[in-house]
């Protein structure tokens, strides 16, 4: 069984999310409740609670709930947002690997969100937690992101990523030190998340970092080369958008 605590002001809110907790993830025990910044912080202090994850509301009356977790660090539980909308927060959590729901809340995202902690010792939340803090105080200025892998959580530079490639509801991600991390995400969050990084579509199965193109070979079979030698397809369908990208690109240099 998961202890978990529940920070949130609004009663129907909180007594949803309990009612969808009890009814859907029977690996939940709740342990405690809190409505407000100043109640969280006397429930996550109590040694007798110690949960091994927390779902916090980010507005609460007296603050932001960020205002709680700085007060709690280094933060030993894992974190499971629940917002309204906040979209720097959202985006954040996506390149920190920190699990959110949006209201009103969706099940299937509940189920996939609790099914996603890690055990405390593979978590590593804190170092998560600061990696989301820089990510939401400079939403202009992301520069790292965390990758939630199959043998642990992986911290790396955005601008190493040459290409993902993915497999089933699994997405392979290539560094350009030739390291390989395997994802349980797919492809087409990556496409979202980075798509203002220079990371474009060009097949179903793969997504580039189109800093390491070396060469797109024109032809029925149309292929790009990678600096790392790796020929990659770029699909009928996707050609004529993705030489309008290279159209643009040559234009901006």
């Amino acid at each position: 069984m998961l202890k978990a605590v529940i920070v949130e002001d609004e009663l129907n809110g909180l007594n949803n999310l309990k009612t969808l907790l009890a009814k859907h993830c029977d690996n939940i025990e709740l342990v405690g409740e809190a409505r407000t910044i100043e109640e969280g912080k006397k429930l996550l202090n109590d040694n007798g609670v110690k949960p091994d994850v927390a779902f916090l509301d980010i507005s609460l009356p007296d603050g932001l709930v960020f205002k709680l977790l700085n007060q709690l660090r280094p933060i030993k539980f894992e974190v499971i947002f629940v917002t309204a909308y906040h979209d720097y927060a959202i985006k954040a959590c996506e390149y920190s690997s920190i699990g959110y729901i949006i209201k009103p809340i969706d099940v299937d995202l509940l189920v996939e969100a609790v099914t996603r902690i890690k055990p405390r010792r593979e978590s590593e939340m804190d170092k998560r937690y600061e990696l989301f803090n820089h990510h939401y105080s400079n939403p202009n200025a992301f520069t790292k992101m965390s990758i939630s892998a199959l043998d642990g959580i992986y911290f790396v530079n955005i601008k190493d990523i040459v290409r993902f490639e993915a497999e089933d509801n699994y997405t392979h991600i290539y560094l350009n030190s030739g390291e390989r991390i395997t994802a349980s995400k797919t492809i087409k969050s990556y496409e979202d998340l980075l798509a203002p990084f220079n990371f474009y579509r060009v097949h179903k199965r793969h997504v580039i970092n189109l800093n390491f193109m070396r060469k797109f070979v024109k032809g029925d079979g149309g292929y790009l080369v990678m600096d790392d030698d790796i020929k990659i397809e770029v699909s009928r369908r996707r050609r004529p958008a993705f030489m309008e990208q290279m159209r643009r690109l040559q234009e901006g240099l």
